[in-house]
């Protein structure tokens, strides 16, 4: 979404759900694992009529509540969507004013640019990577695109997107696919509805969508479609992540992420690029857009974490940031490859279980007997706590290629940190809809367990001490490192949201806004995006807006803004892109949607005004210079039909290639997979003669992401009590399985025994004029708990997204078999 919007969030929030006309579901069973989505659809449908779309492998409980349900080959969304876009386009049903004046679709694009049998411009066999210095815009002589309003010019955006998506025809997307053409024609004239400007669609999409070698460009293509609809930054619209965790948007915001620093900035690396602060900021700012305010977020970032010691004459301590090597990927596939390599001694882990969750479960398992130390943190021992334990190593098959130890084999010394439930420590969360909420403690913690606050705290402290008296210039980074949340046991919760909101050097108050940070070295500021959660009320104490409990709907229309509950960023925008909730002249609604206006420009008073806080330049008018560039975070200030040279790793447009391992050959290109994706075990690649079926993984509502919270409450596992895997009748019968029997699932990676689940709610598909089965099972299990079973993720891959390096769990090949 980053490249299409300049952010890579859900561009509105789930009460926004219920302003929609059309709903497109994919990638997600939101019925299950995001259930108060449903609810503000359901109110969509009761009020607006609105039609909910799922397209999915399995029959699953969203299908169950949708009006119409799809079924789709895991791995070609690409395909899926493309046939909608070239739908679109040919009936001429994207959304006119909004596509020439606030997306790209008018820039015409570089004459080096092309592409040919699945290949952009600008690949490099050898490298598997891209020069994208093609995929730029045709400029005048003062360096702006040059443009086409009327959308003709072969070269323009549009136009070579028409010529892209020629060849997805709906004959031949439903024959990669697998979904049958009278369904696919009812999604096509229900969903590309919402192009007209008096309605609005929403995508919806979660890990189904991303977790596979193509994730990036899936969602790419989503962002593409609304684009082209009309339906970004408006009520109802947007293409909307669904979080599977309660702060996943928190923890990336945070930097959770391997290539970044708080706030979405590329974290240094050791190049002559990155080699002083100087260099740094001149390489990683642009030259128009609202990144050019990166210094002051550097610098800010950099007082904040090192105070004192960051001045002006010492680059503000940008020597003390370390600095990733450039020839090494630090992805989580990387990591665990290295360290079965020997070239890791130790690993902390908090909050995560690899040996249920990670790909290749077997070899990251194998890879953590190498460790000398590691350290989980965590309620209870989990599965990768004790993977040292002669339950770990148990497995349904003697299977050679796959490692086999006893506790006397492994040297790691494990130690484990009891950590408090959510429940039971009090901080804040930020949501799938970026809303930063305060949760206040609703229970002591058990025993001799500690909030994870407590526990960072503690470790930094004892680490400081440690190096106090130290005089080597390489220590400087930990003993000068700003560490101070108050004088009592426990860190207090709103210094460290002070740190992060920001505060000003001379005076200790917090920063108002982002608008207000400085590259002089005057303020700080943890995570520039959450810059403004925090100011001071009236009688000196803080005021935390995450604490904010209004439930009053503020909104003139009813849009169900609620902005004075919690605080959602950036500055309290609810919806993101809402200049676009109005035609270019600021004034005036889309025909026939008065009501879903967020903001108009009020030439009196000189400012955008309106129920939402504008996600614009408060004060640029509509006829001045960018007074129509609603995507502000973006250089050119509009969506982005094409991607340039900054974008994506595997091409400016979304291009189907098959997953890494499938049954059958791309029939769009000569080019089988992604030719950018990270391989490596090359020769651990199924093939269909031996593996003929293509497996997934899923969630369902009963268990909670590995299992280790749900698993050992008695109720829930209760509840679900078995490892299982969903087949069809069809594939039952060939195989001789009976529901309920044990069964024996295999890849090149590994076997797990499971309970067949013999079902209606997945079917055999036709692709390319063959039959195909497919076959899906939860990942939730493991051997710790009171329901235990093997961990599905014994079988998938260790490949990686071009973009992302996210594991492609979602499709792959396996068999099963009667255990």
């Amino acid at each position: 979404m980053s490249p299409s919007f300049g952010r890579g969030v859900m561009t509105n929030h789930v009460i926004d759900l219920k302003n929609t006309d059309c709903a497109l579901i994919i990638g997600s069973n939101a019925a299950e694992n995001h259930p108060i989505t449903m609810k503000w659809l359901t109110k969509a449908r009761e009020e607006r009529g609105a039609k909910i779309i799922h397209v999915d492998p399995r029959f699953t409980r969203t299908s169950a509540v949708a009006d119409i349900y799809a079924p789709l080959r895991s791995g070609t969304d690409i395909p899926f969507i493309g046939g909608m876009i070239k739908y679109i386009l040919d009936n001429e049903l994207y959304h006119r004013d909004y596509v020439a004046y606030y997306t790209n679709a008018s820039f015409l694009v570089a004459e080096g640019y092309d592409f040919k049998d699945g290949l952009f411009t600008g690949y490099d066999a050898a490298k598997r990577q891209y020069d994208p210095s093609s995929w730029d815009y045709q400029k005048d002589a003062a360096g702006n695109p040059i443009r086409d309003m009327t959308l003709q010019h072969p070269r323009c955006v549009l136009q070579l997107m028409k010529k892209h998506y020629e060849r997805y025809d709906i004959d031949t997307v439903c024959k990669v696919t697998g979904c049958p053409k009278d369904k696919y024609m009812e999604v096509l004239k229900t969903y590309c509805a919402t192009g007209a400007p008096n309605k609005v669609g929403t995508i919806m999409y979660a890990m189904g969508t991303t977790q596979h070698t193509v994730g990036s460009q899936n969602v790419r293509a989503y962002a593409i479609l609304q684009l082209l609809l009309g339906n970004v930054g408006r009520p109802g619209g947007g293409v909307n992540a669904l979080r599977g965790e309660n702060n996943v948007q928190g923890a990336t915001d945070m930097a959770l992420l391997f290539h970044i620093i708080p706030g979405y900035i590329n974290s240094p690396m050791n190049t002559a690029a990155h080699k002083d602060l100087q260099a740094f900021l001149a390489t990683e700012t642009p030259a128009s857009g609202y990144r050019v305010n990166t210094p002051k977020w550097v610098v800010s970032l950099l007082k904040a974490w090192w105070g004192d010691s960051a001045t002006r004459d010492n680059d503000f301590a940008y020597h003390y940031l370390p600095k990733r090597d450039a020839s090494k990927n630090y992805s989580h596939i990387a990591m665990f490859e290295a360290m079965y390599e020997g070239k890791i001694d130790g690993l902390f882990i908090m909050g995560s279980n690899p040996v249920v969750g990670g790909p290749n479960a077997n070899k990251e398992q194998a890879a953590m007997a190498k460790l000398k130390w590691l350290v989980s943190v965590d309620l209870w021992l989990n599965e990768s706590a004790e993977f040292w334990s002669y339950k770990a190593w148990e497995r349904p098959v003697k299977n050679p290629a796959v490692p086999q130890l006893k506790p006397t084999d492994i040297e790691t010394e494990v130690f484990f940190l009891p950590a408090a439930g959510v429940y039971e420590k009090e901080g804040t969360a930020s949501n799938t809809g970026r809303w930063m909420q305060y949760r206040w403690k609703g229970a002591e913690p058990v025993g001799e367990s500690k909030p994870d606050l407590w526990i960072i705290d503690q470790i930094a402290k004892r680490v400081k001490k440690l190096y106090e008296n130290s005089t080597l210039p390489q220590d400087e980074p930990i003993k000068n490192l700003t560490w101070g949340y108050g004088h009592g046991e426990e860190p207090e919760v709103e210094l460290v949201g002070l740190e992060i909101n920001g505060y000003y050097v001379d005076s200790g108050k917090p920063v108002e806004s982002f608008a207000n940070l400085r590259d002089d070295g005057s303020t700080t500021s943890g995570c520039w995006v959450y810059c403004g959660c925090m100011t001071t009320k009236p009688n000196g104490e803080l005021d935390y807006k995450p604490k904010w409990r209004d439930n009053t709907d503020n909104s003139k229309t009813g849009l169900g803004l609620y902005s004075n509950w919690a605080w959602s960023w950036p500055l309290n925008r609810r919806i993101v892109y809402n200049r676009c909730s109005v035609q270019p002249d600021g004034v005036t609604p889309w025909p026939g949607d008065d009501d879903r206006v967020l903001i108009r420009w009020d030439a009196s008073a000189g400012a955008w005004v309106g129920d939402d806080v504008c996600d614009f330049n408060k004060t640029l008018a509509p006829d001045a210079p960018g007074g129509t560039n609603p995507f502000i975070m973006k250089p050119d200030g509009v969506g982005g039909l094409f991607a340039t040279t900054t974008g994506m790793k595997d091409g400016p447009f979304p291009e189907h290639y098959e997953p890494w391992e499938s049954p059958f050959e791309n029939v769009f290109s000569s080019q089988q997979n992604n030719p950018c994706i990270k391989i490596w075990e090359p020769d651990k690649q199924g093939t269909s003669d031996k593996y003929p079926i293509i497996g997934t993984t899923y969630r369902v509502v009963e268990h909670w992401q590995t299992g280790a919270l749900t698993r050992n409450l008695p109720w829930l596992a209760e509840l679900m009590p078995n490892m299982f895997v969903e087949m069809s009748e069809e594939l039952a019968r060939l195989k001789g399985i009976k529901n309920g029997q044990k069964v024996i699932v295999s890849t090149t990676r590994g076997d797990i025994e499971a309970v067949a689940c013999v079902t209606k709610r997945i079917k055999p598909m036709v692709v390319n004029g063959k039959e195909v089965h497919q076959i899906g099972m939860v990942w939730h299990y493991g051997f710790k708990g009171y329901a235990v079973g093997d961990p599905a993720n014994r079988l998938t891959p260790h490949v990686g997204d071009a973009n992302t390096m996210i594991p492609e769990y979602k499709a792959w090949l396996c068999d099963v078999r009667r255990a």
